[in-house]
């Protein structure tokens, strides 16, 4: 099985560009795990900034929970994968099943963060994009798809995204084996063509 890591600070592209790789092989044996899935259900109350919780830093996921099922889908089983609810911020009572599959790509903020996950990984990815640029996204994206309040969203991007990002997640780039900027279309062209390759047994 052959494992792509994807991450990259908030508002960066990692959902799409993974979309945009998945849509390009357009088979059943390529998937896509999301880590935002695996928010903690009682992440430490010590991560929290000025009482409330903070979910841009590592130790705000289930890292346990998100290692058993790369363990497992890596052996070749299928995994049900919680769903997260952003507009209350937890996770519901249903589940998504994912696998078995070749290829798997594991798209996150902090999917580079951990050494056990990101050795699990065989290409790993860095997504860089401009701090405005990435701040831009997420205001649209919270505002409209997880029912954010503009305030809201300045306050925690200040609050924590930001700190977050310099402190936890820039750092894990030297990790990767690929960096791309803001344009991802040829980068998603040459990994779906590779990840095509993998299924096809080339």
């Amino acid at each position: 099985m052959y494992i792509i890591g994807v991450a990259g600070g908030s508002g960066s592209g990692k959902t799409t560009f993974s979309e945009k790789i998945i849509s390009r092989v357009s088979h059943e044996d390529a998937a896509v795990l999301h880590q935002d899935c695996y928010y903690s259900v009682s992440p430490p109350p010590e991560i929290k900034v000025h009482g409330a919780s903070n979910f841009d830093h590592p130790l705000a996921f289930d890292w346990e929970l998100l290692k058993l099922h790369l363990r497992q889908i890596k052996e070749g089983g299928s995994i049900q994968v919680p769903v997260y609810d952003y507009e209350n911020s937890q996770r519901t009572s249903e589940t998504q099943e994912v696998g078995p599959c070749k290829v798997l790509i594991v798209e996150g903020i902090f999917s580079l963060w951990d050494e056990h996950v990101r050795n699990t990984f065989d290409l790993k990815v860095y997504l860089s994009v401009a701090a405005d640029i990435r701040f831009i996204r997420r205001l649209h994206r919270d505002a409209k798809e997880r029912g954010r309040s503009l305030d809201g969203i300045i306050r925690q991007y200040y609050d924590s995204v930001r700190p977050m990002h310099r402190e936890f997640l820039e750092p894990t780039s030297q990790y990767a084996d690929l960096v791309v900027g803001e344009e991802t279309d040829i980068a998603a062209e040459v990994l779906a063509t590779k990840v095509s390759s993998i299924i096809k047994g080339n």
